[in-house]
């Protein structure tokens, strides 16, 4: 088991929830935390802990983004007018490789920061490699050619326990993807509850 998977899998245990919604979740079979400790009867979190789980479920499920990377987006969020916690939806759905998830073309938001590091895709036609790159309302992501036919594109493709939300129009026949608005929370198809109120609380606190 790669690093990566093996960290991906620790992230739904620690949360205690299927946060990806993947049939492969060690939560289907155990529900208890990893590591020795993981079957203590659970406590009532306190509000700093409630706050605090909601960052790490956020945070976790873009790929597990680095604190200072998450920070920095979340101050963003905050200078931009309107609701910060629905900014910082926002901000996270058009990064590079949150586009390249959702649009299915790879199967986890793992393997999609991964793909776009290793050179797989265009954005409006110019190759981009960094999977934060903030993609912008009509942009056009595009699998490139030589890449196309990879197994890993071809089996996410086929996958069936998601959809491609509809503020993106995905082209599995040419491996294209249209960015065409920026979601609001109720627009994502998070598979488990997302509360972005309760980082606005975190970070406004600490």
């Amino acid at each position: 088991m790669t690093k990566r998977t093996s960290a991906k899998y620790k992230i739904d245990r620690r949360m205690g929830e299927n946060i990806w919604g993947r049939p492969k979740s060690p939560l289907n079979k155990r529900e208890y935390g990893p590591g020795q400790h993981g079957q203590r009867r659970k406590n009532k979190l306190s509000d700093f802990g409630t706050q605090l789980r909601a960052k790490q479920k956020l945070k976790g499920y873009y790929g597990d983004v680095t604190e200072k990377q998450f920070r920095k987006i979340y101050a963003e969020a905050e200078r931009v007018k309107g609701d910060t916690g629905e900014n910082l939806i926002g901000l996270l759905e058009r990064r590079l490789d949150a586009v390249i998830y959702r649009a299915k073309f790879v199967p986890t938001i793992f393997a999609a920061r991964q793909f776009v590091n290793h050179g797989h895709v265009t954005v409006n036609g110019k190759r981009v490699n960094i999977a934060s790159y903030r993609v912008k309302e009509g942009d056009v992501v595009e699998v490139r050619a030589k890449s196309k036919q990879l197994a890993l594109v071809l089996e996410a493709v086929a996958l069936t326990e998601r959809d491609v939300p509809d503020y993106i129009e995905a082209d599995h026949s040419k491996m294209t993807a249209k960015f065409v608005r920026t979601p609001a929370l109720g627009d994502v198809p998070y598979p488990v509850h997302m509360e972005p109120n309760l980082v606005v609380e975190y970070y406004a606190k600490n």
